[in-house]
């Protein structure tokens, strides 16, 4: 019997172990992985979905000055629209029949559990005299 050779138990317990501690790194890099895939997903989600406020915004009819708010997707999306107008120079003669230029910032908020991320969207507008004013 003294020609066989084999494992001991503190080799058997010690390969269990590295093979445990190798496992456990493998699946955290795969959960990290799965989770930025999400993550890029969603914001990919908001991209689109923000442009698409802008759209809708724009075809309800004349831009005005004001805040505007909603949610998309069941209440997964909210957004938030802000319509400025833009200042560019101070103290420069401005020409009453000159087409205004309004600032949009579009900001969406998502997230499991509460509005966590934020993308966040400017633009700019060109608008007709006196049809971005919020007075009538």
């Amino acid at each position: 019997m003294r020609g066989q050779r084999g494992y001991t138990l503190i080799e058997v317990v010690v390969a269990f172990g590295l093979l445990a501690l190798a496992l456990t790194l493998l699946l955290g890099t795969l959960t990290n992985s799965t989770r930025q895939v999400r993550w890029s997903a969603d914001a990919g989600r908001a991209a689109l979905l923000s442009q698409s406020v802008l759209d809708r915004v724009e075809n309800e009819g004349p831009l005005r000055e004001g805040d505007r708010d909603g949610q998309l997707e069941d209440g997964r999306y909210h957004w938030q629209l802000q319509v400025r107008r833009f200042e560019a120079a101070a103290g420069r003669p401005v020409d009453p029949n000159a087409p205004v230029l309004l600032a949009l910032d579009l900001t969406m908020r998502w997230g499991d559990g509460g509005a966590a991320e934020t993308y966040s969207l400017h633009s700019l507008r060109l608008v007709p005299p006196n049809a971005g004013s919020a007075r009538p």
